[in-house]
């Protein structure tokens, strides 16, 4: 199971943040929100002698060998997944209308990605964001993201809405930063279907014109 404690090295990246707490916070996950992850994901396993069988909304179990068709070992999935973020991270493709939903957004609020990408793809993470539009602070979690969260929370006075595809994150949050207005969604049509609405969500949007209305309508409706 995942920490769900405060890693030193999310720590003093918090730290080194420069937020204004009186302005309201959007936290945005990058994979399955603001990056294409699992489509991009398809092609790398296809060009390595694998592929996706989306069966249930998880990777381990449903990464196949393409000439046994039998679902590959954990430890493989773990190889082939650090593999792909080593090799292409910088050219995972954005969700439709994130951009420009983050950037009307960012006209009334903070923006910060909280993502689990490895360590050592912060720098091509941070250039797929500005390549894409979307020039705004990264923080590397490791974990869940309630502490994380709580950190945040716990330094700021107006609204803060956080978004995750992963119903735990969500539920990290809930537990350690419950004011906080958590937001479930999933970019791949396929892996919408798979799953329901996280249960400590307050809301499932799995579109970015949706995610600006509500954000927009709650900003509105507490005097921001």
């Amino acid at each position: 199971m995942e920490s769900d404690s405060l890693h030193d090295e999310v720590l003093s990246q918090l730290e080194a943040l420069s937020l204004t707490p009186e302005r309201p916070l959007i936290v945005s996950d990058a994979d399955e929100v603001i990056f294409a992850f699992v489509r991009s994901l398809e092609g790398f396993l296809l060009d390595n002698g694998h592929f996706m069988d989306l069966q249930s909304f998880a990777l381990s179990g449903n990464i196949r060998d393409s000439t046994t068709r039998e679902p590959v070992s954990a430890e493989m999935v773990k190889s082939l997944i650090g593999d792909f973020f080593s090799e292409r991270t910088e050219q995972i493709e954005p969700v439709d209308g994130a951009a420009e939903a983050l950037s009307a957004l960012s006209e009334r609020a903070q923006i910060l990605v909280l993502s689990n990408v490895p360590l050592d793809q912060i720098p091509a993470r941070r250039r797929a964001l500005v390549k894409n539009g979307m020039d705004y602070p990264l923080v590397a979690n490791i974990g869940r993201k309630g502490s994380a969260m709580a950190y945040l929370a716990d330094r700021h006075q107006a609204p803060i809405f956080f978004l995750d595809d992963i119903p735990h994150n969500i539920s990290s949050v809930a537990r350690k930063a419950e004011t906080v207005t958590r937001l479930h969604f999933i970019a791949d049509h396929r892996l919408r279907s798979l799953l329901g609405q996280a249960e400590d969500a307050d809301v499932r949007i799995d579109d970015w014109p949706g995610v600006r209305r509500f954000i927009e309508g709650r900003l509105s409706e507490q005097g921001f």
